[in-house]
């Protein structure tokens, strides 16, 4: 018997399915296993592909847990480099905010000088008008 490398795979039966078509599933389910032991016997080299995650019992057989347990795992690593992204962010924004506070507090700081010479200038020229104002009368 000559070897394939083609994959086959069972059709799942419909959930409608009578008992006489899942006792067929079953039989086709034993062939198809016994087909694979042949296969192992007489093409070692394609073994491989016979041991593909394909579940050929519905509804039966055992779940792989290591696939769940790699997809949390990257969904972890996933979560965790999009928290460090985040963090990242919110820390460059309050440096951001940090400078622009510092760049206010001075532009105030230089503001309120200028206010002050104002202030000085206007009661100089105050006084000035007051002291003309008291010569002319």
């Amino acid at each position: 018997m000559p070897c394939s490398s083609s994959e086959r795979t069972m059709n799942r039966p419909s959930p409608d399915a009578g008992p006489h078509d899942v006792a067929e599933e079953r039989k086709l389910y034993v062939v198809d296993s016994i087909n694979d032991l042949h296969k192992l016997n007489l093409c070692p080299a394609e073994s491989q592909h016979l041991f593909l995650p394909v579940e050929k019992v519905p509804g039966g057989g055992a779940a792989s847990g290591g696939g769940s347990y790699g997809l949390f795992f990257l969904g972890l690593i996933v979560v965790l480099i999009l928290s460090l992204a985040l963090v990242s962010f919110v820390i460059f924004l309050i440096i951001q905010t940090g400078n622009k506070m510092d760049n206010m507090l001075r532009r105030l700081a230089a503001e309120g000088k200028d206010i002050d010479d104002l202030k000085k200038l206007n009661s100089m020229i105050v006084k000035r008008l007051n002291q003309l104002d008291s010569r002319q009368n």
